[in-house]
This record gives structure tokens, C-alpha cells and sequence, in this order.
């Protein structure tokens, strides 16, 4: 598979030095390799708030039960036998 940042880089490397910008050539490379950090950083982000959502629904899942607010001795009483 072709990596677009690796073939950028070999052609930089290819090129002769007198027929580009250095300046230019380091700020699209800068460019790149910061884009691909930053996505980096937002798969790990990603990747850490996942499961940090799984196990809060997993321990709130036993408040969404609904509650009766009566004494089980209450409804004993209630009932005609």
C-alpha cells in the first residue's frame, strides 16, 4: 500500500536542491506530519472515551429499574387473603 507522506518525502529527497524552495518543502512536510498527529490524537482520544462511556451505562444501569416507593410490608397488608 502506497503512503502518500513517504512518496512526498522521496520525491523531496529527488528533486535537485537548486529547483525548490526549502522553506516551502519544510512547511508542507510540518504541515503533513502535523495532520497525521493530530488524527492520531483524536483516534486515542476516541479510543479512551469509549470505554469510559461503556462502563458509566454500565454501573447507571441498575438505577434505571423503576423503584416503588411502597414497603414490601405495606403491600402484604393491602392484600385480601
Amino acid at each position: 500500500m502506497q503512503d502518500p507522506f513517504e512518496e512526498s518525502l522521496r520525491d523531496l529527497l529527488k528533486a535537485s536542491p537548486g529547483s525548490h524552495d526549502d522553506d516551502a518543502c519544510l512547511g508542507r512536510v510540518l504541515k503533513t506530519a502535523n495532520r497525521q498527529v493530530g488524527v492520531g490524537d483524536l483516534f486515542s482520544m476516541m479510543g479512551r472515551w469509549v470505554p469510559a462511556l461503556m462502563m458509566a451505562l454500565n454501573n447507571g444501569s441498575a438505577h434505571w429499574a423503576p423503584v416503588s416507593r411502597l414497603d414490601r410490608s405495606h403491600r402484604s397488608a393491602d392484600k385480601a387473603e
